[in-house]
């Protein structure tokens, strides 16, 4: 839904949030499960293959822990539903209480795929994908007012006739 404001435009989106990110959970029950082998590992084997347990249990939880941030910074730029202020030059992302606020750099390029705004920086590198619009319009409005074009609301003229 599209509302125009005085500096830009109002717009919810309408797609679906990105899955909820359960890796904590995931990362606590592969933990206990590791912490649990090790137990077994040092009560069972020699001292060397118990320490050498223990190593594998730590490095494979940075490892998991590593892969974990890497796959949520790259969902951080992919906005999908919420409200979206759009003025020129800046987007501020509203979702379940938290506010982004984004700056345009003037290297910045933002095309229109369908219904998605595709934000990228001057090395075209992706940095922001939006989507959730209700129908092309309302893509498109945004990209112009992010670029920096006004937009105005329009008048219908209701004509009656004398019959």
């Amino acid at each position: 839904m599209l509302k125009l404001t005085d500096d830009g435009a109002k717009i919810t989106l309408q797609g679906q949030s990105p899955a909820a990110d359960n890796g904590l959970f995931w990362f606590g029950t592969a933990l206990l499960v590791g912490a649990v082998a090790v137990a077994l590992a040092m009560s069972l084997l020699p001292e060397r293959l118990a320490i050498g347990a223990l190593a594998l249990l730590i490095i494979g939880s940075f490892i998991f822990n590593r892969q974990r941030q890497q796959r949520k910074k790259t969902m951080s730029g992919v906005i999908s539903s919420g409200v979206l202020w759009v003025r020129d030059g800046e987007l501020v992302h509203d979702h379940q209480g938290k506010r982004a606020h984004i700056h345009l750099t003037a290297g910045d390029k933002i095309t229109l795929i369908g219904e998605q705004l595709q934000i990228v920086d001057c090395d075209d590198i992706l940095k922001y994908l939006i989507s959730g619009f209700d129908n092309i319009q309302e893509a498109t409005a945004a990209k112009a007012i992010l670029q920096g074009q006004a937009l105005s609301k329009r008048h219908a003229n209701i004509k009656m006739s004398d019959e």
